[in-house]
């Protein structure tokens, strides 16, 4: 019980940051330098600047049926952390919007793209992580990712494009190109963010030798096997395949683990965006600087 609040807390904690970095980026970036925001925060930019009321306010009353959806669709969790990160959207803009902050970039619209991507990318990653949205169209994203499997990245940037061709009812060709840069950045910050930021490296390994290779990948790189059933596709011949996961600095050495025992030797490295378990999340004791 002790740890479920623990955790509640961190994932509110989060959602809090990510509200504030994304609201950040909206207030001292987009506004500042007059380029547009997809999704549900576009719109309220588009009320913003057709009846001058606020986005702090406009968040509120258009995320109303959008939650209401997510009831139908979403776990109670996952809906109180949408209400929540929706409430802390709206808190922070309405904060931001009223502290003397701004950042240096006018000059340069380029600069003013990245920026608004990387602000809204990271708030929204770190959000989406904890199982939250700041509603919006990010409610519908969950919903889909949850029920197509598409990855809320690709399809928030859809909704962006769509906000967007609504955008160029005030927005010159050029601010949009850089409105553009900055969705683009955006998603694909959301996505690193969801598939997280340690990187590995699957290897799958068919030889003869699988029982001498797993053994050295165990006893010099200490990291866990797995052997898995295969059948040659022409010869119909039964063979075991050698799955491992290693770090991305760790390759040259499997590879040369392999080559020693087995140079014919059929070798598939995946990336692996993010690895759970003994040797990646759990501490592992030190292990030689030089391989034997």
């Amino acid at each position: 019980m002790a740890k479920r609040r623990q955790r509640v807390a961190l994932d509110l904690a989060l959602i809090t940051l990510g509200c504030a970095l994304y609201a950040f980026g909206l207030v001292t970036v987009n506004i500042a330098n007059h380029l547009a925001e997809g999704g549900i925060t576009g719109i309220t930019l588009l009320i913003r600047y057709w009846w001058h009321i606020d986005p702090a306010y406009s968040t509120i009353v258009l995320n109303i049926p959008l939650i209401i959806i997510g009831y139908k669709f979403l776990g109670k969790r996952a809906l109180a952390y949408t209400i929540y990160g929706t409430a802390m959207l709206s808190a922070w803009l309405w904060i931001w919007q009223r502290l003397p902050v701004s950042l240096p970039i006018s000059h340069d619209l380029f600069i003013a793209g990245v920026m608004a991507g990387l602000f809204g990318g990271i708030g929204s990653g770190l959000i989406y992580r904890r199982g939250g949205t700041t509603g919006g169209s990010d409610v519908i994203a969950r919903v889909l990712e949850k029920n197509t499997g598409i990855p809320m990245g690709k399809s928030l940037l859809g909704f962006d494009v769509i906000v967007l061709l609504a955008s160029l009812s005030y927005l010159n060709l050029e601010l949009m190109m850089y409105t553009l840069l900055a969705s683009y950045v955006f998603s694909r910050i959301v996505d690193f963010t969801l598939e997280g930021a340690y990187a590995a490296k699957g290897v799958l390994i068919i030889s003869n030798q699988a029982e001498p290779i797993a053994n050295a990948i165990m006893d010099k790189l200490e990291r866990g096997v797995t052997y898995l059933k295969a059948e040659g596709g022409f010869a119909r011949d039964q063979k075991r395949m050698v799955y491992a996961v290693v770090a991305p600095t760790e390759i040259a050495a499997t590879k040369r683990i392999i080559e020693d025992y087995d140079p014919q030797a059929f070798v598939t490295i995946l990336d692996v965006h993010e690895a759970l378990g003994e040797g990646f999340t759990y501490k592992r004791k030190p292990r030689r600087l030089f391989l034997s």
